[in-house]
């Protein structure tokens, strides 16, 4: 496959609902482009997309796999992505590599819970939109129900330019209403006839429709149309791609990935009115300009994708924006200012790689063992260029690890930095108040993955801890007491006496106040009394945790002209500190995070009545779009840190939330005594 020009590019992004069969679709393609001998599938483990270890035995996509092939001298590169939420990162990534998005939509189940989420942000993106209804041969398929359900979901701009001859277990093949006719897929052969007569009337009402939607891209043919006249063919053929790219027409495939039926003809379709790269609309760099793709200038790409090969190392993909890319050439990494030397550049369908002799701009090429380009990073010429992140959602589901041996322990965090440098929708964090590695990911699913990848790739052997929250301790009323240290050795020894007053000081820190007159501490030593304070309110007094918001001030104390020293009074402070916070009735603060839950209507009832039952607080409600609540509420973060596993089972995945720890609140008693119970079973075990 050689190289060929922006204008003979087609990049084809397949998104949709996990299980409606976007890899199947994919495959299919690669099956009729050439590429593939057989067809693969994803039930039976030998789908050329489906590589990965975990993606086989849990027969769904996890990671982004590249597609391409050639039809009619056209490259297409079909970008086949996960369809499971924990993974919507891949998918936003194929949407910034693509100018078409092909939801694949289940001719029983029809627009799911993903669906909608992806369509949504496919809009928001700017890339142009079109359906495929797969699995047409499937028991109880309807496609009149689905094509209802489509248009319910997504408005009037959506209409079929296929129709089905039959379906379910009658499914034969399919009537391109663009071309008036019908097609067949057998014996690896597309067979092309007239029209049925018995769908002659259904055909005619479809192209009626059409043409009717394709008409509001030109405003005088709009005119002509609704004066009457009929658009010609010619007409018809004209508006389609500039409709498409557009978005003012969505059009609806159908077909079956498993049969065939209908896949040529939608390849066809692809090739002569999917938009070209030049169709997409700027991206955005960060200083705010706007780089259209084009064929001429410097040498521009950006890394949507890396992956990690146990063979060859760490592979980029990345969407070259302008310019041609060659072997040979360095280029600059906006982000860290050093040259990246292209050895090599290659095409990847699924985990094969092939080099290429050049890819041009609008293209998707696969460069290895980069230096240190990570995803959302821009290469060019000059190193001037720097590309807006890709638009992925926070990732709030946070993971304690540990190494499960000794062995493991040096090999984690190199482990863990690798795989979140090639994961964005992971982000790595060394926590040093809880001094744990806490992971967030965008749900269970997606740790179970990460933990294989760390045995499979890199040999780590990690498992899950319990989460330590940031707890914080404080004092409810004004307490005093001694803190004195003595001891007397064969040489020299240490005294220190103080006398230390502790009171609560709510939202006001830590304040430190020096109230010694007459010398009975010496000045030099005051600061070491306000360290040894300091350390021990460091280390708490009832659970580990920081004490917050208190005054501490020394009053009185004593002292020896030979014996007392720095480290004798921070001793003395610290014996002063707990025995004044043992009668200043301190508790435990726990963090209150502010949510922002956006759900369909029918949910929001379901999701104030979860708040309220986990000690949340309903604090307003507003409609940001029709047909959603957003609820914003406050609820302890203890009880919602893990909240996007009880929003999906609650609103069956279509409910979304932000979440922001900002205030602390005191502990109820009976889960204060728990929590402190815990902790002094864990030290008693020397943990």
């Amino acid at each position: 496959m050689k190289a060929v020009n922006t204008d003979m590019i087609r990049n084809v992004v397949l998104l949709g609902h996990g299980g409606a069969g976007k890899t199947s679709l994919a495959e299919a393609m690669l099956h009729l482009g050439g590429i593939t001998k057989r067809l693969g599938s994803v039930s039976d483990g030998n789908s050329c997309l489906d590589f990965e270890a975990e993606e086989i035995k849990r027969k769904i996509s996890i990671n982004l796999a590249l597609a391409p092939f050639m039809h009619k001298g056209i490259k297409i590169n079909v970008i086949d992505t996960p369809g499971y939420a924990d993974f919507i990162g891949d998918a936003i990534a194929g949407i910034e590599a693509a100018e078409m998005a092909l939801f694949v939509v289940d001719a029983v189940a029809g627009p799911q819970v993903q669906t909608e989420r992806l369509w949504q942000i496919a809009e928001d993106m700017g890339i142009a939109r079109a359906i495929f209804i797969n699995r047409m041969d499937k028991e109880n398929a309807d496609f009149d129900a689905v094509i209802d359900a489509i248009k319910a979901k997504f408005g009037h701009r959506v209409g079929p330019v296929q129709i089905p001859i039959g379906q379910a277990a009658d499914f034969y093949g399919v009537i391109d209403i663009i071309r008036m006719k019908a097609y067949h897929h057998a014996d690896d052969a597309e067979e092309v006839s007239d029209i049925p007569a018995e769908y002659t009337e259904a055909a005619e009402a479809a192209r009626e429709t059409l043409c009717e939607l394709v008409a509001e891209a030109d405003d005088e043919l709009m005119e002509k149309y609704l004066e009457g006249d009929r658009l010609s063919q010619d007409e018809l053929e004209n508006l389609l791609d500039k409709a498409i790219a557009k978005g003012i027409f969505i059009p609806v495939f159908i077909g079956s990935a498993i049969t065939l039926q209908g896949i040529e003809d939608l390849m066809d379709e692809i090739v002569t009115f999917f938009p070209k790269p030049t169709a997409h609309g700027p991206l955005h760099t960060a200083d705010g300009a706007q780089i259209p793709i084009c064929a001429d200038g410097e040498v521009t790409a950006h890394v949507f994708k890396s992956l990690s090969d146990p063979y060859v190392g760490r592979l980029s993909l990345l969407k070259i924006i302008s310019g041609k890319l060659t072997p040979g050439m360095e280029l600059l990494n906006s982000r860290t200012g050093k040259k990246e030397r292209i050895a090599h550049v290659f095409r990847m369908t699924g985990k094969e790689t092939v080099d290429v002799d050049a890819a041009f701009a609008g293209d998707v090429a696969v460069l290895a063992k980069l230096s240190d380009t990570r995803t959302n990073d821009t290469l060019s010429l000059s190193g001037t260029t720097a590309f807006n992140p890709l638009p992925l959602p926070d990732p709030l589901y946070p993971v304690a690890l540990v190494a499960k041996t000794k062995a493991d322990e040096d090999k984690l965090g190199t482990a863990l930095r690798a795989v979140a440098d090639e994961d964005p929708s992971l982000t790595l964090v060394r926590d040093e108040e809880t001094h744990q590695t806490v992971m967030y990911s965008l749900g269970a699913t997606a740790i179970d993955v990460l933990l294989c990848r760390l045995h499979d790739r890199y040999h780590v052997d990690a498992e899950l801890t319990d989460l330590r929250l940031p707890y914080r301790e404080t004092a409810l009323k004004v307490s005093q007491a001694q803190g004195r240290h003595k001891k007397q050795t064969g040489g020299s020894g240490q005294f220190a006496d103080c006398w230390l007053r502790l009171e609560p000081n709510p939202g006001g820190g830590y304040e430190f106040i020096d109230e010694i007159v007459g010398g009975r501490i010496p000045r030099q030593f005051i600061p070491a009394v306000d360290k040894g304070v300091q350390s021990t309110m460091a280390e708490g007094v009832l659970a580990g945790y920081p004490v917050v918001d208190v005054k501490v001030a020394v009053f009185d104390g004593s002292y020896h002209s030979v014996d007392s020293n720095e480290m004798a009074f921070r001793t003395a402070a610290r014996i002063g500190f707990r025995a004044a916070a043992a009668k200043a009735d301190m508790v435990l603060l726990e963090p209150i995070a502010t949510m922002t839950i956006t759900v369909p209507d029918e949910h929001s009832g379901a999701v104030m009545g979860d708040i309220s039952s986990i000690r949340g607080r309903i604090l307003g409600m507003d409609s940001p779009r029709p047909g959603y609540q957003a609820i914003k509420a406050q609820a302890p973060y203890a009880e919602v840190v893990h909240y996007s596993q009880t929003l999906r089972s609650i609103t069956s995945g279509t409910g979304q939330y932000t979440i922001v720890v900002d205030s602390y609140e005191q502990v109820p008693h009976e889960i204060a005594s728990k929590i402190i119970e815990k902790y002094n079973k864990e030290r008693a075990e020397g943990h």
